[in-house]
Order: C-alpha cells, then structure tokens, then sequence
C-alpha cells in the first residue's frame, strides 16, 4: 500500500516542501511595461517624417529624430509618450505623440519550458494569469507533473521560485493557482517520475 501511495505521489506531482506556493505579486502593474528589445511604433500627430519604429536598445534607451538617448525601459507606452511630447515641445508646438508595442522583447515574455504541449516564449499582456499562459502553450502533455510546477521569477538581480499546482488548476478548477505572471517569468514543468 506505501509503495502504492508513493507511486502515486510521483505521479500526481506532489509538491515540494521547500518551495513556497506562488501567491499573486502585490505591487503588479495593470499596465504593460516597455522592456529591452521591445519593438515600438512611435506615432507623432501631423508629424510623419517624426513618426518612425525604433528598437528598444540592450541599455534601455531609444533615438528619433530630434529625441537622442531617451529612457525607455520601465516604463509604461503613455509614460514615454509623455516624455517624447517633453523633449519635442522644444522644436515643435503641443506635440502629441502615440506609442504602440508591434512586438516585445524577450524581457516582456514569459517562457515556458518543459512537459508542456509547445514549449515556448508566450508574448506578456496586461494582467496575464498562469492559465492564459498554459492555454497559449497547448497545456500540460502527459507526462507532466503539473503539481511540482514552478515560477521562476528574477527581481532586482535576484531569482526566487516558487511552486505553482497547475494540474490542480486544469484538472480542479482550483482558481487560488492562477496567480498572476510577470514579464520575464520562467515557468519549469517537471517530468512525472514512473
């Protein structure tokens, strides 16, 4: 009967005891957030030659004409439009400047990496939960331990996991797992053990 429960544990996932459970992260912006190697379409009213896509740079800045080395990363699109209307205000009169994302960067993506239908980096929207994560990667496969899953988080140069039950949350509807993501996230599934 041990060996029975002990198998079964293996293959349900059972958690981990060292690894906290995630819980939702208190100070989570609502609002996208410009990272590195963001793509951004930069839109100035009645301005066309202006108007231009530019790279978010690896030291977190951008150029347009007129504007040289403005700081991009941390900030949200309305945030730098602001600041580009700032810096154009000295040549031209009430700019008015639009910013759209075309793509995000590897700092705005969460990636997905294990016993998951399609392993890969899912695009970080507003207010992403686990389970839109795990629907943009096809689910878990089966093989996962979805229960010993975990998030992978770095902030401020320091990583820290914590363990998220993502079989509880397909297969129990248990909604306390869906807690929310961020940009840079690395979601591990583990291999069930046999």
């Amino acid at each position: 009967v041990g060996l029975v429960l002990s198998l079964n544990g293996c293959v349900s996932g059972g958690g981990s005891g060292d690894t906290p459970d995630c819980v939702d992260p208190e100070s989570a912006s609502p609002d996208y957030v410009i990272g590195a190697g963001d793509s951004l379409q930069i839109f100035v009213w009645r301005n066309p030659e202006l108007s231009s896509g530019v790279p978010v740079r690896p030291d977190g800045k951008i150029s347009i004409p007129l504007v040289e080395d403005l700081q991009a990363v941390g900030k949200t699109p309305t945030q730098l439009a602001r600041d580009i209307e700032e810096q154009l205000g000295e040549y031209l009169r009430s700019p008015e400047v639009n910013i759209i994302v075309a793509s995000p960067g590897a700092s705005n993506q969460i990636q997905v990496i294990g016993q998951v239908r399609a392993p890969q980096s899912v695009p970080y929207r507003a207010d992403m939960r686990a389970l839109d994560v795990l629907v943009a990667v096809g689910g878990l496969d089966e093989f996962a331990a979805g229960n010993r899953a975990r998030i992978v988080r770095t902030t401020d140069g320091e990583s820290t996991e914590c363990r998220i039950r993502l079989s509880d949350l397909v297969e129990d509807g248990d909604l306390r797992q869906n807690v929310r993501v961020l940009p840079g996230d690395v979601i591990v599934v583990p291999e069930a053990r046999f």
